[in-house]
């Protein structure tokens, strides 16, 4: 039997979970589905991603609610994936903040890329006709950029951490607060997708640089918050594995003269005892070693997913 193409069989809804890591600061996790976050300011807040749709993103917000009624006068988008953005306009944030690249991504492969991910997870796209068109964001930055909190609440600090997930993700840090929101840059107990990736950055200097905040709590992507420094490491240790078992595999059959459908199956043969049973492995996958075989080859920049794309990929691989 075929296996079901990426997420389209899961249809279970997952049991979500708001947890206040210090004063006014909150991550709402679900079980592998994508994580969001709220900041309070003084007098107002900073939302962290606004998921796929605004049903979906309204759902969050009555949760948060019930903890804080303060304006959202931030939203701030980690990278430019639909899941990610296309929720946007239920915050009703005057200012949209993203990276230069995220922006110049939307622009690019925007379209393209919402009817890749609502073929790929419909369950995550909540009343898709929702969505009011492509989100844009307001305010773009390329290395760093600090929100301040108001009175003794400190700085929010955006930054550019080099090129990873993909070319223009950005993590969230509160340095008072100790808390890193890290996006896709980091999963915790989550399988990777690095079907828009830079792999060997990634890996390299990107983890590098978000290993470099003394965090000690961890919002990830996707999966639980890690608290403390340990499980902040494992985390960061656990994509960098994930990373460098993909790598290693793939340059293996390569170097041996293989095939596309050899390196998948190499990959998934070395991940899956320790990470197939995470959330999204199977659907990853073959997106991920896709993306991997074409930056090996020198393809510099990931080649466009669509919805035709993505099955081609799925049919030669997963099938």
């Amino acid at each position: 039997m075929p296996k079901p193409f990426a997420s389209s069989a899961d249809l279970s809804d997952k049991t979500p979970t708001l947890e206040v890591l210090a004063d006014g600061v909150y991550a709402l996790t679900a079980e592998g589905d994508p994580n969001v976050g709220a900041i309070e300011g003084e007098d107002f807040l900073v939302c962290f991603e606004a998921l796929a749709t605004p049903v979906a993103a309204r759902d969050w917000l009555m949760v948060l609610r019930a903890y804080t009624d303060k304006p959202i006068r931030y939203l701030v988008l980690s990278h430019y994936h639909a899941v990610r953005t296309l929720g946007a306009s239920a915050f009703g944030a005057r200012t949209i903040i993203a990276h230069d690249r995220t922006r110049a991504l939307i622009a690019e492969r925007g379209k393209q890329d919402w009817e890749s991910e609502l073929g790929r997870m419909p369950r995550l796209f909540k009343n898709p006709g929702s969505i009011p068109g492509l989100t844009w964001p307001t305010v773009t930055f390329s290395r760093t950029l600090s929100i301040d909190l108001g009175g003794d609440r400190g700085e929010l600090d955006l930054a550019y951490c080099g090129r990873g997930h993909t070319e223009g993700d950005i993590v969230a840090w509160l340095p008072r607060q100790r808390v890193l929101f890290a996006g896709d840059l980091v999963e915790t107990q989550a399988a990777l997708y690095t079907g828009d990736a830079f792999h060997r950055d990634w890996a390299g200097e990107t983890l590098e640089h978000v290993a470099g905040l003394p965090a000690e709590a961890l919002v990830g992507g996707r999966g639980a918050v890690a608290h403390g420094r340990d499980e902040v490491r494992a985390a960061i240790g656990q994509t960098r594995d994930f990373l460098d078992v993909m790598i290693r595999e793939v340059t293996a059959v390569k170097k041996r003269g293989g095939a596309l459908k050899d390196a998948f199956q190499a990959v998934h043969g070395a991940l899956a005892p320790q990470y197939g049973g995470w959330p999204i492995f199977e659907h990853c996958l073959p997106f991920d070693v896709s993306r991997l075989w074409d930056e090996l080859n020198g393809v510099e920049r990931p080649r466009i997913w669509t919805g035709e794309r993505d099955r081609q990929v799925w049919s030669e691989l997963q099938d």
